[in-house]
């Protein structure tokens, strides 16, 4: 798979699968320069119609991140303006990652820490390692709480019972606990993982892409609509697939019995 940056942040491309990795092994820490270039990168493929799923994982086997490079703080308030400037971007970035309208999968591995959780918690499938990732939001331990989202989406992920137990006591969890609780989907060796990163978002990427938007538009959102909203919401996705050429390629293949060959056009 072809580089396309080599700086803080490596866009990768196997297809219709944008690899994105965090190139600063082997802690892969979020500095300034990788949540800039991330924000970059976002907005590119949200547009970038021939991309269809994303994969976000860390450079090298070692961990996938220990979160954000707190040394940078003071630099960071001076680049943004404020501490809470820095703070707003990082928000921002892992808002545009859960509204993407195609699927984003991380692999959690190593370290998952602070921001190397709530990266994570943005995305719409998580992955884990069989054996010895440590996930966790351990800001309590350095007198603080989450900023980026953690406590929202942990809570949306897992539960109030679970969220409490893992930020109050600044847990850090190995990948068959976190599915035990339901933080992540799938766990699997380590040295699969990211085969089957790749193995998935190949599968979703097949998927009609338009339909895909639509199903992650309704879901991500579903929280913060009443029930009406989200039917209604259904509705205008399912009506925009109508008479579409995935539509039609669908309901063909369903009564031929194969297999559909959608994203043709």
């Amino acid at each position: 798979m072809p580089a396309l940056d080599s700086s803080a942040l490596i866009v990768e491309r196997d297809g219709a699968v944008a690899t994105l990795v965090n190139n600063d092994a082997p802690r892969n820490r979020m500095s300034l320069d990788f949540m800039d270039r991330l924000e970059e990168v976002v907005g590119e493929l949200s547009e970038d119609r021939s991309v269809r799923a994303i994969v976000i994982r860390g450079a090298g086997e070692e961990h996938f991140s220990v979160g954000m490079d707190l040394k940078q703080l003071p630099e960071g308030a001076k680049r943004k303006g404020s501490i809470e400037a820095v703070f707003d971007q990082r928000l921002r970035v892992l808002a545009a990652i859960e509204s993407l309208p195609k699927p984003v999968i991380a692999t959690l591995y190593g370290y998952c820490l602070g921001g190397g959780l709530e990266l994570p918690l943005a995305c719409h499938f998580r992955l884990a390692a069989a054996d010895g990732a440590k996930i966790g939001l351990p800001e309590m331990d350095l007198g603080s709480v989450p900023a980026w989202g953690g406590t929202a989406r942990l809570t949306r992920c897992v539960g109030r019972d679970h969220a409490l137990d893992l930020i109050l006591r600044a847990k850090k969890i190995s990948g068959p606990e976190a599915l035990r609780i339901g933080l992540v989907h799938e766990v699997w060796p380590n040295s699969e993982l990211q085969k089957r990163a790749q193995d998935l978002a190949q599968e979703l990427a097949a998927m009609p892409a338009l339909a895909v938007a639509g199903v992650l538009r309704c879901v991500v959102g579903a929280a913060e609509r009443s029930l009406t909203e989200g039917l209604a919401e259904e509705r205008r996705a399912v009506m925009a697939t109508m008479g579409t050429a995935d539509q039609r390629e669908g309901m063909q293949a369903f009564l031929e019995k194969r297999r559909p060959r959608f994203n043709q056009e």
